[in-house]
């Protein structure tokens, strides 16, 4: 066994290319076993396990800069750079992170948990290495799925422009998280799959040879001729085109192949990419068969790839789904939109149903934000799927095409809240704080999973604007269903449970946990008003009002970001209606990132429990009791 031995990268150059095989196959192994008890990103890192051995083996880390794009295909690397002996803490509450974590290691020189984002900070390195007059190398590893993000076409034409020496590595496995689609993706399987191409710049620069140098007309022919060739037959012209030495494609599995085209690279004074082939799964049967499937996976029984997964409820996502494809049926408008997302949003139903009004965009946010203002402007109802995360990469486009505007888009804003194990790059916890403030919007989140139903009902006959529903990455409550979907009236909230003297103003998941709360005190002589603040803009501003009237103290409890959500719309509004009266204390989640962990352990860690809200409702009736009367504003 070679894998026990090793505890840091230099230690594997030492090994020979067979033994480096031989590690290969155990590294293949221990991820499988580990992966099938913690869960995690399992394909993705069985593809690139030759490729990363490859780096390490070629080059010095830390010194040389190795940059994971999106950080999730990085498990190989932290084996190799002394972790593997916290893996049975991947993705668990202070433990091991699931992503490339600088915190972690001084080998994880940048980390990222969107796309698209490698190339950009293999230039800014290479611009500080250059000025500091260091001459360490940097090095980006890019998928092919991550290409299409517009971020990485920009840095690929300005590291063209300046030639600074770095290396891309293009990691080709036909996949991003889905299969990927685009002219980019048809492109590189033109150059996969034919094979003339891996002969084509031999045979040209042989063919070259055999001219002899006898003049500069003859010279500036040849030339010319290097071109044609070079556009007839070359692979990666479109890489050349913009200043970059293409070297591949290349066997990503094959060693030595890998280590000699890296040392090739090595040689290049510029921006060189090398084109790698990889099989997303590679080692494990069932990854290999269903990339898709085993992206991201819960723990599975090694032997037969069976799923364990909890039996409960559906999730959310799964609810939205059905009901697009209900709402579908009915309205031959809608069009579903998603950037590369189509089985974690929910949509394989709808594009089965309607293959033709489906469109998955690939990893494109932005161009799918403007791209649905436009379907909208022309009549169609376009219902844009996106995680929450990943829709702040298309903000620009959210405030200037979309929303100014005024254009009827529909959000569907996925993992809404805390997401788990995936951690601070992943949390959708600041959508209504960026998107609350933008004219025109309006903005729902259910309590259930049936009033889910309804606020989709109430987004597809709404024509006044844009208008989004966002829901949280959880099993659902598993309420009655309403056969009927009716709209609710915009702006007005639902009053749950009466009481008196104080108002817990929740919204999402909150609601029940207001519930629970409201339980414990009931058994204290506590009677708590409990509002499901259903909109999260326009607001319930009639029954604010009144509550404020009345003198009731209010709790706000948002899983979401404490600075621009919800707490802060009613604070803003009792200050803009000179309310000086009213109390309003805000539970939320403070000006910093929560990372990686189970959601019941990410709500503990900010306040979010049954146990939190009980004594903030305690202390708000104390205080009350003891000011006579006096009110305030407190947070």
């Amino acid at each position: 066994m070679l894998l026990p031995n090793i505890k840091h990268p230099d230690q594997i150059k030492k090994l020979s290319v067979g033994e480096l095989a031989d590690l290969a196959g155990e590294i293949r192994q221990f991820l499988i076993e580990k992966l099938s008890v913690t869960g995690g990103h399992l394909a993705s890192n069985l593809g690139v396990v030759e490729l990363t051995l490859a780096l390490h083996y070629c080059f010095e880390s830390p010194r040389d800069k190795m940059i994971y794009d999106v950080g999730h295909q990085a498990y190989v690397h932290k084996i190799l750079t002394g972790r593997m002996d916290q893996f049975d803490t991947l993705r668990k509450h202070k433990g091991l992170c699931g992503f490339v974590k600088r915190a972690e290691s001084e080998h994880d020189v940048w980390e990222a948990g969107h796309s698209s984002t490698s190339l950009s900070a293999a230039m800014g390195m290479a611009l500080a290495r250059d000025l500091k007059g260091e001459n360490n190398r940097v090095i980006a590893m890019i998928g092919d799925g991550a290409l299409t993000g517009g971020m990485a076409f920009e840095a690929l034409n300005h590291i063209g422009h300046e030639k600074k020496k770095l290396m891309v590595v293009l990691n080709d496995n036909e996949m991003s998280i889905a299969p990927n689609v685009g002219a980019m993706h048809n492109y590189l399987s033109k150059i996969r799959s034919d094979r003339h191409y891996l002969r084509a710049k031999d045979e040209v620069e042989s063919l070259l040879k055999k001219i002899p140098a006898i003049g500069d007309k003859l010279a500036k022919t040849a030339e010319r001729m290097k071109d044609s060739l070079k556009y007839m037959m070359v692979p990666g012209v479109l890489f050349e085109e913009l200043g970059f030495t293409y070297l591949g494609p290349v066997d990503g599995h094959d060693l030595s192949k890998l280590i000699d085209t890296l040392r090739q690279a090595d040689n290049v004074d510029g921006p060189v990419l090398i084109h790698a082939v990889t099989t997303k799964g590679k080692g494990y049967r069932p990854a290999e068969s269903d990339s898709h499937k085993w992206h991201g996976i819960s723990p599975y029984k090694i032997e037969s790839g069976q799923v364990l997964k909890a039996v409960g409820n559906p999730m959310y996502t799964e609810i939205f789904g059905q009901t697009l494809v209900e709402l579908g049926e009915q309205d031959k408008r809608i069009v579903a939109v998603t950037p590369a997302m189509p089985g974690g949003s929910g949509l394989i139903p709808f594009s089965e149903k309607f293959p033709e009004r489906m469109i998955d965009v690939g990893i494109a946010e932005q161009h799918a934000a403007t791209m649905c203002a436009a379907l909208a402007m022309e009549g169609m109802k376009p219902v844009y799927a996106v995680y929450s995360t990943f829709m702040q990469r298309a903000y620009d486009q959210i405030v200037h095409d979309i929303c100014r505007h005024n254009a009827n888009v529909m959000f569907a804003i996925d993992r809404a809240g805390f997401v788990g194990p995936d951690g601070e790059t992943h949390q959708g916890v600041y959508d209504i704080a960026f998107m609350r403030h933008i004219p025109n919007i309006v903005l729902m989140m259910p309590k259930d999973e049936n009033e889910l139903r309804h606020m989709m009902k109430t987004a597809l006959e709404y024509n006044d604007g844009p208008i989004a529903y966002r829901y949280p990455r959880i099993n659902v409550a598993g309420v009655t269903m309403d056969k009927e979907l009716v709209p609710i009236p915009i702006g007005k909230w639902e009053m749950v449970r009466s009481g008196e003297g104080c108002a817990i103003l929740a919204m999402g998941p909150m609601v029940q946990l207001a519930e629970e709360a409201a339980d414990m005190l009931k058994r204290e002589g506590i009677q708590v008003q409990i509002v499901n603040a259903r909109f999260l803009k326009p607001l319930d501003e009639e029954m604010l009002s009144k509550l404020a009237a009345s003198g009731t103290a209010m709790v706000v409890l948002e899983e979401a970001s404490q600075a621009g959500s919800l707490g802060s719309a009613v604070l803003e509004f009792f200050a803009a209606q000179g309310t000086h009266n009213a109390v309003v204390s805000l539970m939320g989640i403070e000006d910093r990132f929560i990372e990686h962990g189970s959601i019941k352990e990410q709500r503990t860690e900010v306040g979010l429990t049954t146990e939190a809200v009980c004594a903030e409702i305690r202390g708000l009736i104390s205080s009350s009791s003891t000011s006579a009367g006096k009110r305030s504003f407190s947070s």
